[in-house]
């Protein structure tokens, strides 16, 4: 009869991404005794489920923990894909997280009439106290279900886009204008390709105003730390990027280069793609957002009198391109030339290995910034929205690690005192 092994820790981190290295960090420092486990390497999604001239969308001096500074590039500047990676690796070697690679979380399931949680691994089974799923939002690329069913196409998620040499020849077509596609589909413009960009509700921030970078000014205004985000508006992404140096997102100076606007995509059939009526509305949209930014930062430099100097050109729209004016609706796919669709798209989480009650009836988590509201000892990190509006980013999955491992610590002295006066009595007064 072969004994199962099964080795005891208080609090198993499931994922070693940016979300995993903070909670380890934090952990340490509160002496809560854990191990993380990362399926493939440390922080593997930026290596791998990136494209290759992926930087990072905040300067160096933003998007990072506290304890490290980037080594080798200006503060001012924007990380390489890899040299995020690489960053991350060093930090976990930095403050000695307890990580352990190429092991696979299959299964946890709360323990029967004790505490805690039995998780089965490819490399045994555990049983903790506490679980810290710091998974994050990236798990599992989504292909609406509209995408065609027609082998003319070459599809593929954002996810899977490595290059413009990986796609066959022909035109593009890219789904989904936040960062990722518009800063995917100007690197296929700029390679020669024949882009087609479907634009739908985005926000569109000034990469840098008045000789500060928009991270700055969304910091100073209290933007980041936004506890609530405005009703109808929780999936609208953010079109910025740090490519070629950073640069503000510019649909119309994009259309003037040559690439093709239309707006968000409806439907397909018998070879026809269809739009929706809306791309002006869209671009005007984010326009709005763009001024009413730049509103608010110079009533912050006024108010506080802080010499930064004017930057009129920051408010200049070009004229609407003719895609603006006159919209294409429905494109003939094949006709155009087009050959590949790539979808940026978006994500789904997948929390099917989590068999514990902490989910709704519609499979939505219940939480109240990171700490399950109906599963006890269950927490997460790096979801949107978690604590505030930066609690996906860098620097602010690091601040929610620490009200977890706060959380976690403060559980650990309950524990102790029942241990420790296991017959302890209240004491009333007479």
């Amino acid at each position: 009869m072969t004994i199962e092994k099964v080795e005891t820790i208080d609090t198993l981190v499931i994922g070693a991404g940016q979300a995993g290295v903070a909670a380890s960090e934090h952990l340490s420092q509160l002496g809560v005794a854990h191990v993380v486990l990362e399926r493939d390497r440390i922080a593997e999604r930026w290596r791998t489920g990136r494209w290759d001239s992926l930087v990072a969308n905040g300067p160096a001096w933003h998007d990072r923990f506290p304890g490290m500074t980037f080594e080798g590039i200006s503060p001012d500047a924007f990380a390489s894909k890899d040299q995020v990676a690489d960053y991350f690796e060093a930090y976990a070697k930095q403050i000695d997280a307890p990580i352990r690679t190429g092991v696979e979380v299959k299964r946890a399931v709360r323990n029967e009439g004790r505490p805690g949680f039995r998780v089965e691994t490819s490399d045994g089974v555990f049983d903790a106290l506490n679980l810290v799923v710091a998974t994050g939002p990236f798990q599992c690329p989504v292909i609406p279900a509209i995408a065609p069913k027609d082998e003319r196409l070459h599809q593929i998620h954002s996810a899977a886009y490595m290059n413009p040499g990986q796609l066959p020849e022909g035109g593009v077509l890219v789904v989904g204008a936040g960062s990722s596609g518009v800063q995917i589909a100007e690197e296929l413009l700029r390679a020669g390709r024949d882009v087609y960009l479907s634009v739908g509700p985005h926000d569109r921030p000034p990469r840098s105003y008045r000789n500060r970078d928009f991270c700055w000014w969304l910091g100073v205004l209290g933007l980041w730390d936004a506890e609530k985000v405005t009703p109808g508006r929780e999936h609208v992404t953010i079109a910025v990027s740090g490519a070629n140096g950073g640069y503000t997102i510019d649909f119309r100076k994009l259309a003037a280069q040559g690439m093709k606007l239309v707006g968000l995509t409806k439907s397909f059939e018998d070879g026809k793609v269809s739009f929706q009526n809306d791309l002006g509305d869209n671009i005007r949209a984010g326009d709005a957002n763009l001024m009413a930014l730049l509103d608010a930062a110079d009533e912050y430099v006024t108010r506080n009198g802080l010499d930064l100097p004017e930057d009129p050109d920051a408010r200049v729209l070009l004229a609407d391109p003719d895609c603006m004016v006159n919209p294409t609706l429905e494109l003939d796919l094949i006709e155009a030339g087009i050959r590949t669709i790539i979808w940026a798209t978006g994500y789904a989480t997948d929390y099917s290995w989590l068999e514990v009650d902490t989910f709704d009836e519609k499979g939505k988590l219940l939480h109240q910034r990171g700490v399950s509201t109906k599963e006890r000892g269950v927490y997460f990190l790096g979801l949107p929205w978690q604590s505030r509006r930066g609690s996906s980013f860098i620097w602010g999955v690091w601040h929610d690690a620490k009200h977890v491992a706060g959380h976690i610590a403060t559980q650990q002295t309950y524990r102790a005192y029942h241990e420790e006066n296991p017959t302890a009595q209240a004491v009333t007064a007479e």
